[in-house]
Formats: structure tokens, C-alpha cells, sequence
């Protein structure tokens, strides 16, 4: 009877291991907004880390949280760590790439909880009377983040705060804009 529940157990973990390894080894998430404002005010936004704190979706998880600058002031170079509470974690990113007005390209490194690297990109584009931002984050995912994605895959973990922070860069965007 113990050597069948230990067959038992084997096969469903090799099962779930399976199901596992099969998943992407890549995640990308991506939201989009329009903003009534022109790419010059929203480039602005982006492109200087000292802005963020005006509509990051992350700045508020901890009210402790350390911030430190180094490089330029904004554009490539420029560099963004942080060291919070369990929630807000431990990390750095550096501009890699800016094109005034349209791109924007950062490499992200979470040391804390986790060590992961990710790139985020920020897309301009003139539509109508405004224009729309695409966010957009890509990384490998290791074991750790496939045995995730069974259940709860990078889009669902981090896809609502884009939505929050381009709600919040919306609003102070067509702010500033009037």
C-alpha cells in the first residue's frame, strides 16, 4: 500500500513538473492608454525617475521606502534604486535607451524578494487629439516564475498596477497639459 501511495505521489509530481517545464520561458506584459496630453509632458514623466513618485503605481507600498538617484538627472544613465519593506522589495533601474518624445528603454534588476531582470519599454505615439503610452515588461521566466504562471502568470501579477500607474500618469499628465 506504501509503495503505490509513493507511485501515486511520483507520477503526479512528475506531472506537475512537466506542466512546469512546458510553460513559456518568456513573459510579456503590455497596457496601453490614451492620454490627452502631448508626448513632450508624458516623455518628461518618464524619462526623469524623480517624476515617478507622481504616478508610479509602486511608490505608496511602502512609505519607508529608500530612494536613491545616480547619473544624469534623466535619460540614458540615469539610475533608480530602491530598498523597501517585503512588499515593495529591493531593486535598481538604469535608462538604456531615449528617443525624446517617443521610446523609452529601461532594464529593471529586483534583488530583493527575488532576483529577477526584466525591460521595460515606453512607447509614444501620437493618436487624435493626445497620445498613447504603451508600457510594456519582458523577462525570462526561470522555474520559479513558470510554476507561477499555473496559477497567477505575470499579466495578472503585474498588468492591474500598469493600468493603475497609466490611470495615475493620465490624470497628472492632463493636468499639467491644461
Amino acid at each position: 500500500m506504501l509503495w503505490k501511495m509513493l507511485l501515486a505521489f511520483l507520477i503526479a509530481l512528475a506531472i506537475v513538473g512537466g506542466l512546469i517545464l512546458i510553460q513559456p520561458g518568456t513573459y510579456s506584459v503590455t497596457r496601453s492608454a490614451t492620454i490627452a496630453a502631448p508626448a513632450s509632458v508624458l516623455f518628461s514623466q518618464v524619462n526623469d525617475f524623480h517624476n515617478w513618485p507622481g504616478w508610479s503605481p509602486w511608490e505608496n507600498i511602502d512609505p519607508a521606502m529608500k530612494r536613491t538617484y545616480e547619473g544624469p538627472a534623466s535619460g540614458v544613465g540615469s539610475a533608480y534604486m530602491w530598498s523597501g519593506n517585503g512588499k515593495a522589495g529591493e531593486g535598481k533601474m538604469i535608462i538604456r535607451g531615449s528617443d525624446p518624445n517617443e521610446r523609452i528603454g529601461i532594464q529593471l534588476a529586483f534583488t530583493k524578494p527575488y532576483a529577477s531582470t526584466s525591460v521595460i519599454a515606453f512607447a509614444l505615439k501620437p493618436e487624435g487629439a493626445g497620445t498613447k503610452v504603451t508600457w510594456t515588461m519582458t523577462g525570462d521566466n526561470n522555474f520559479a516564475l513558470k510554476a507561477i504562471s499555473l496559477f497567477y502568470g505575470m499579466d495578472k501579477v503585474v498588468g492591474p498596477d500598469f493600468e493603475r500607474g497609466l490611470a495615475q500618469l493620465k490624470t497628472l499628465a492632463e493636468t499639467r497639459s491644461r
